[in-house]
């Protein structure tokens, strides 16, 4: 059946409530209309290709919990599918919204569409990574059609939304070449781009030849995640000339897309210190005229390799408080390694965690109902109960197995047994004696 919109901004716009809207504001318990009026703005996302069959839709942007995005895929030192796939279910088992399928060895088609025809999370890609591996040449012979049709051949797999990096242009490279930075590119995508310019002399064809690329990701509905080439690499680049610069074309480049009803979300930092963060959310939702902002992190120090997942925590939960709405999880490999499955699991919890915390503070109605449970389920010393409000209940469990209490305090934990606070009061209201000895 035909449908009479193009995407989901061109639906709000005018008027339709579609099937992907009614599932996102049933999760988000918010009023359709409302919600319509956010997308048609550009304020909320539902990233949705019409070729994602096994989509469960999500919202992304003002107003809405805040999402958790799981970086994946194979490279050249690990290659095994079925160890890429095994993460994805552990990814959406564990509650991840979005799956960025970043792999750079071999045929990466069949993993791309096994994941657009099976997942249920959002998917996403970087297409300028499966140029080289596509067309099998290095990348100073690729064209600017090249890159262009990698983009296509994504949207026609199914991919929600896809990492441009557009706003690196040549002016970016006569900086970086003037050695402004300590940490120059760090964003893969980006080096790559910058390479490509600088062997060819050619403009970067992302920004070039943008206009494109909104009919592809209009005709297929694909969401733009206008990608941070520059982002900070390390704290002494934050907040810089070449940072801001880039941020200030991602919002012009926010503008050309919406008129096209092409829906965006704008990618952030990085490496930043804690006292920049919030000012770098304000700033992004000003120059890019509240489109949902997309960051990595932010790690807030430069020396935590191998903890990497709690900097990022940090950072993430400032930055999802003060306007982010989309966290890219970091996991302890971070820096070091292509994450395993313990760091997947790591990276998103401590994701989780962060983006709780900042709905809570945000104050987003029905975001402590879960914290209440928990608090009425300890006060009772009911520990079932305590595990069905963990966001990690397996783990809660292994840890109290391994050191369980005695069978005189059994009711308590083995930290403080008969010494228990929560034990020594429910026993103090009820009159009853309470027995140390």
């Amino acid at each position: 059946m035909a449908l009479n919109y193009a995407t989901q901004m061109d639906a709000a716009r005018k008027g339709i409530v579609t099937p992907q809207m009614k599932a996102v504001a049933a999760k988000e318990n918010m009023d359709i209309d409302q919600l319509m009026d956010l997308i048609a703005k550009g304020q909320v996302v539902i990233p949705a290709n019409v070729n994602h069959t096994s989509l469960d839709p999500n919202g992304i942007g003002k107003q809405l919990k805040t999402k958790i995005n799981v970086n994946l895929g194979v490279s050249r030192d690990c290659r095994d599918l079925n160890v890429e796939l095994d993460k994805v279910m552990d990814a959406v088992n564990l509650g991840a919204e979005a799956i960025m399928d970043l792999s750079s060895h071999g045929n990466t088609q069949p993993f791309r569409r096994k994941l657009t025809s099976e997942c249920p999370a959002m998917i996403g890609t970087v297409p300028v990574y499966d140029a080289v591996i596509h067309y099998q040449r290095d990348l100073g012979t690729l064209t600017a059609r090249d890159f262009i049709d990698v983009v296509r051949l994504h949207a026609e797999d199914g991919v929600d939304f896809v990492t441009l990096h557009c706003g690196l242009t040549k002016e970016t490279v006569r900086q970086v070449k003037a050695g402004e930075r300590k940490m120059n590119i760090v964003s893969r995508g980006g080096s790559l781009i910058f390479a490509w310019m600088s062997m060819t002399g050619e403009e970067n064809p992302f920004y070039e030849y943008y206009d494109e690329i909104l009919d592809i990701c209009r005709k297929y509905d694909v969401t733009i995640s206008l990608g941070d080439a520059c982002r900070p690499g390390c704290l002494a680049d934050a907040t810089d000339r070449i940072q801001l610069g880039e941020l200030m074309r991602l919002g012009e480049l926010t503008e050309r897309a919406w008129k096209k009803d092409v829906q965006v979300m704008v990618e952030g930092p990085g490496h930043v210190p804690l006292d920049q963060i919030a000012a770098n959310m304000k700033v992004q939702q000003q120059v890019c005229h509240g489109a949902p902002f997309y960051v990595l992190g932010p790690l807030v120090t430069d020396i935590a390799p191998g903890y990497d997942h709690i900097t990022a925590a940090i950072g993430g939960a400032v930055a999802a408080y003060n306007g982010a709405a989309f966290l890219c999880y970091v996991t302890p490999a971070e820096h070091l390694a292509l994450p395993n499955r313990d760091d997947v699991h790591e990276g998103i919890i401590a994701s989780k965690i962060a983006a709780h915390a900042a709905d809570i503070a945000k104050g987003l109605p029905g975001a402590r109902d879960q914290d209440d449970r928990m608090a009425d389920a300890r006060r009772k010393l009911d520990w079932d109960a305590q595990f069905a409000e963990c966001l990690d209940p397996e783990r809660a469990k292994a840890i109290r197995d391994s050191r369980a209490p005695g069978d005189d305090h059994s009711d308590t934990c083995s930290m403080c047994g008969k010494f228990c606070a929560v034990r020594s009061m429910n026993k103090a209201l009820a009159g009853e004696i309470i027995d140390i000895l």
